[in-house]
């Protein structure tokens, strides 16, 4: 059985606003075994990149747990920040703001280099490897980003990210905005790099096609909640929250021929600020009954392996 790299327990984030208290997560529990992904799925503002951000402590954590590698990291002092950057990294969104316009790409790749203080003789054969690793061609050490396309800028943040050897990298959206063509070899080469180096993921995105080719295991959120969690295959295969069947049907099929009836979500969000008690996905839920307003469903497993909170859900399987 693979050792658990990462475990969160009840992770939380709440935002201070003028209206109230947002929360952006609002207990989430997972893990995540070594040399595995777990994808991330939802809509924009469900909390999947703010969840990313706090794993990493690049935000406070307001309540909850966070364990990487067995040891507890939910509270660390400078000193111990310092250290887990060298064991956990990320990979941005957009390529292009993510990396400085003034550096090239040797510069922006030897950065993290420098900041752990490596040799300058082993930081320019360290580039090198680096550049040969995500398919940098050598006549591209002394370019700029602008001069770039932006699966060749992308290279350069995941060169950055695996710069200090990392184990387990957040990898935020890191093909939304490429062209499908240069998606999938960017996806080719993450799944390369997984397998040669044992590294562990975290894939945010919100396409599904996307999530279930490159993830082992596949977390639903939605306003700040996980709403249901399974291996990716079992999820595919037998999708339980009226929210998942909802993304899914909206995945386009390659034959013009095959038919997939869409479900359209209707209705508008629950407001995330000082949330009520009850199920944020029942205003916009066909199967809501009046407990789903007053009673937050628990995540509860329905089969081995795979967890769904919804109450109706719970109904059915009751039968």
């Amino acid at each position: 059985m693979a050792k658990t790299m990462l475990e969160v327990r009840d992770l939380k984030k709440y935002f201070d606003t003028p209206g109230g208290a947002l929360h952006a997560v609002d207990g989430v529990s997972f893990t995540i075994a070594e040399g595995e992904t777990l994808g991330v799925v939802g809509e924009s503002g469900c909390g999947k990149s703010t969840l990313g951000r706090l794993v990493l402590h690049l935000l406070d954590i307001t309540g909850g747990k966070v364990f990487f590698e067995g040891e507890d990291i939910t509270k660390v002092n400078r000193a111990k920040l310092r250290e887990l950057r060298n064991r956990m990294q990320i990979i941005f969104q957009d390529p292009f703001s993510s990396l400085n316009p003034r550096m090239t790409v040797s510069t922006a790749i030897a950065e993290p280099l420098i900041i752990a203080k490596y040799e300058r003789s082993v930081i320019g054969k360290r580039v090198r490897e680096l550049m040969a690793t995500v398919g940098l061609a050598d006549r591209l050490a002394n370019t700029y980003p602008h001069e770039l396309d932006g699966g060749r800028r992308q290279r350069i943040g995941i060169a950055r990210a695996l710069a200090l050897n990392p184990k387990f990298i957040v990898c935020d959206e890191p093909v939304s905005a490429l062209d499908v063509s240069i998606q999938a070899q960017i996806l080719n080469l993450m799944q390369d790099l997984q397998e040669q180096l044992g590294l562990t993921y975290i894939f945010i995105t919100h396409d599904m096609s996307v999530v279930r080719y490159i993830s082992h295991n596949i977390c639903v959120m939605y306003l700040g909640q996980l709403l249901e969690k399974a291996p990716s295959r079992t999820l595919f295969e037998k999708t339980y929250h009226p929210y998942t069947k909802a993304l899914l049907s909206s995945i386009l099929l390659p034959n013009i021929h095959q038919r997939r009836e869409r479900i359209l979500i209707r209705g508008e969000l629950s407001s995330p600020i000082n949330p009520k008690p009850g199920c944020r996905f029942c205003v916009r839920c066909q199967y809501s009954r009046e407990r789903c307003g007053e009673e937050t469903p628990a995540l509860e497993e329905v089969e081995p392996g795979h967890f769904v909170a919804c109450h109706y859900v719970r109904e059915i399987n009751a039968l």
